[in-house]
């Protein structure tokens, strides 16, 4: 008779299994900018608004700290947005950081939109670090009311 030793976390082990679901995590909540410590870089990713009413979606995206030569807006594919931004990190020759939880560096964030819009009528503004995007609906995503006739 042969056996074979049972593995349930392969034949690397529990404590590769642990590293790996600690780096998966460092990843994933690494871009909100939890858990990084002093001197670290937190990546910019702004936090995002969406809703709509009958004829339009809004879009809202917090920048503090942002220029507006530095964002680029498109519409896209009928039914996206993208945000491309780059806020740039102050420049402290003689300093020591004990916190860094603002992000800095070049993002880009692909909003994909719940009904089809017009690119060609979409509408931004940028006041006191917030971009307000207002997107107007595709003729085609507006609901429409049909009449029925009776017989």
């Amino acid at each position: 008779m042969l056996t074979t030793r049972w593995q349930p976390f392969g034949s690397q082990g529990l404590w590769s299994e642990m590293n790996r679901l600690r780096d998966e995590m460092d990843r994933v909540f690494g871009r909100y900018g939890v858990g990084n410590g002093p001197g670290q870089r937190t990546p910019v990713t702004p936090a995002f608004n969406l809703w709509r009413d009958e004829d339009n979606l809004y879009c809202e995206a917090e920048l503090p700290g942002m220029n507006l030569d530095d964002l680029e807006i498109y519409a896209s594919g009928g039914n996206q947005l993208t945000v491309k931004g780059k806020r740039e990190a102050p420049s402290l020759d003689e300093a020591t950081w004990h916190r860094r939880e603002r992000g800095q560096g070049g993002f880009a964030r692909v909003i994909a939109l719940p009904e089809e819009i017009d690119a060609d009528k979409v509408e931004a503004e940028f006041r006191h670090g917030v971009l307000c995007v207002k997107l107007p609906k595709s003729e085609a995503a507006k609901p429409r009311r049909i009449e029925v006739k009776t017989g």
